[in-house]
């Protein structure tokens, strides 16, 4: 692109504006089974005038010229720059290995399955060996993308330690977030530490409530989203009753979810779409798409009610403010916390008395189950986030291997979680990190909810309008901002070790 095509930042960011709800629009029809195919590097192509090395000098220059209150937009139209490309260089080989993934086929008692619908499969076989013998198919398919999946890890790694001049992926995203991560680490591993022997205490009965007779001492990952439907509590938490559940407990709050006019709900089921649950923001506030496959289980409440927080936060921002902070995010633990406290009302025994017609010890056992999914994803991620730091200081001389990836999953988790799935358990941008911080933030809203509000804060109007005025700042706030506005040390982990029952 010539030196005179170079745009200013506000005519980059209405362009950029564009381009990004293309894309989303595009990642959704592939997501939801709509599409067959991905074509994402037809969109990168259209706008690819948005994305180079001059335009990323020029949103610099601007950059470090802006006052301190403009600088911010600034940093992210670039960082957006930057990564949109090494998007344009890697888009074509991104679109074949999706696609390719879309069209593996895995034979399992005479049917072929495709993966995702493999992957869905998993959460609602009743039998133990089944889920075992379906699982090792899943991954052993899927572990055939593995040189693929590595190959542009590396690419992008390259690229992005070019446009950033920062070689060090821990140290570029400890810039990205503003944090340190190794400090967040430390405290998290300290979290964990103090949690095993509570979290023990529930893995030993909920795994012999959930799997049975039948497991093993240590059972494989196979049976994660079984576990987590909380599957033969299904009776209960019946497939058909999901969305009406989840609309009354937001009308609770005083949200009428299927009335907000920028919310696109996808409950739809449909063989290609992705198990799961999601919110693709194409257009925050006007075009926020909440997405979820139910299948029967709790998880189905609990996915819809997570997705709703990420619906709320993005269809909730002031519609006045710039499309940089209504989008675009330092990263995904802003938006992450509210999801988190949304999902927590499932974690009230009084929720599930109120919505199940459940007597008061058989709400509290239930709620007891979901303590013990969120211990066993806490300690997960955690362990995840060390696997990342670790994949990450050695990649420079090893080109990325999984040493320790099922060795600190398994050890954390009490789960085996193979050493092929190293890769495609592995987000971009440390995302594990952003899950735990909002984990962190989010009980220590709870926290402060039910000290100004009141125990039963979850059907509450009150809560509801101090999530409101949350939403409207889109995603300008850190997570460490809204810790401090609740008055919380940002690294505190003891609300969040509280909710564990350690």
């Amino acid at each position: 692109m010539s030196t005179t095509a170079v745009r200013t930042p506000p005519d980059y960011e209405e362009r950029l504006a564009r381009y990004l709800f293309e894309r989303s629009e595009e990642a959704r029809a592939v997501r939801v089974g709509e599409k067959e195919t991905s074509d994402q590097a037809t969109i990168v192509e259209r706008y690819g005038d948005l994305f180079s090395h001059g335009q990323v000098e020029a949103l610099r220059e601007a950059e470090l010229g802006a006052p301190d209150d403009g600088r911010e937009r600034l940093y992210r139209l670039r960082k957006t720059c930057e990564a949109g490309i090494v998007a344009a260089e890697l888009a074509a080989r991104e679109d074949a290995l999706e696609n390719a993934i879309l069209a593996a086929r895995i034979t399992w008692r005479g049917e072929e399955l495709p993966l995702r619908t493999a992957q869905a499969r998993l959460a609602v076989l009743p039998a133990y060996r089944d889920r075992d013998e379906l699982g090792a198919l899943h991954n052993a398919e899927s572990a055939r993308f593995n040189h693929e999946r590595l190959a542009l890890l590396a690419a992008g790694e390259t690229l992005e330690a070019d446009l950033s001049g920062v070689t060090d992926a821990v140290e570029r995203s400890n810039e990205e977030k503003g944090i340190s991560l190794h400090e967040l680490e430390r405290a998290l591993d300290s979290a964990s530490k103090s949690s095993t022997e509570a979290y023990e205490t529930l893995r030993e009965r909920w795994f012999g409530k959930l799997l049975g007779p039948e497991r093993e001492t240590v059972p494989t990952s196979a049976h994660t989203s079984y576990l987590r439907r909380l599957s033969p509590l299904e009776a209960t938490y019946t497939k058909e009753r999901s969305v009406e559940v989840c609309v009354e407990t937001l009308r609770r709050l005083g949200f009428e979810i299927q009335s907000i006019a920028g919310i696109r709900l996808d409950l739809d089921d449909r063989p290609q779409k992705s198990p799961r649950a999601c919110v693709i923001a194409s257009d925050p506030p006007n075009v926020v798409h909440l997405i979820t496959r139910a299948q029967g289980g709790l998880h189905d409440y609990q996915a819809f009610l997570h997705e709703a927080g990420h619906a709320l936060h993005y269809a909730g921002c002031d519609p006045k403010l710039p499309f940089t902070f209504r989008k675009i995010a330092r990263d995904h633990a802003l938006t992450e916390i509210y999801s988190y406290i949304v999902e927590a009302i499932s974690r009230e025994p009084g929720w599930h008395a109120e919505h199940f017609g459940l007597g008061d010890a058989e709400a509290q056992e239930n709620a007891e189950a979901t303590t013990f999914l969120e211990a066993l994803l806490f300690r997960r991620y955690t362990a995840k986030l060390q696997f990342e730091l670790e994949f990450w200081s050695r990649f420079p001389d090893d080109g990325g291997t999984p040493a320790g990836y099922s060795q600190r999953l398994t050890d954390a988790t009490g789960i085996h979680y193979p050493s092929e799935n190293f890769l495609s358990d592995t987000d971009s941008g440390f995302y594990s990190a952003d899950y735990l911080r909002a984990w962190i933030r989010s009980a220590q809203l709870r926290q402060r909810l039910v000290a100004d509000i009141g125990e039963d804060w979850w059907r509450r109007a009150e809560t509801g309008e101090r999530l409101r005025e949350l939403f409207r700042e889109g995603t300008r706030p850190t997570s460490e901002e809204i810790a401090e506005r609740i008055g919380s040390d940002p690294l505190d982990t003891a609300p969040l070790l509280h909710e564990l029952g350690a």
